[in-house]
């Protein structure tokens, strides 16, 4: 039973330090800081950056999803 929590454990970090979070958070610290120091090149980089993150991911799920209902 302990395996089994260490494995979510594990997992759970895994996720947390993933490349799509990283890319996230990537963008919005970009975002942040063009805002902070009004430099609309930031801030334009930061939306391209957090756009193009939230497209791969509805991409990706749509992806799965279709070779899921294929593999049944």
């Amino acid at each position: 039973m302990d395996k089994d929590k260490e494995k979510e454990e594990i997992s759970l970090i895994g996720r947390l330090f993933s490349l799509e979070a990283l890319l996230i958070l990537m963008g919005l610290l970009t975002l942040l800081s063009g805002l902070i120091y009004m430099q609309w090149v930031r801030v334009i980089l930061g939306l391209v950056i957090l756009s193009a993150c939230i497209l791969l991911l509805f991409m990706r799920k749509k992806i799965w999803n279709k070779s899921e209902r294929n593999g049944k």
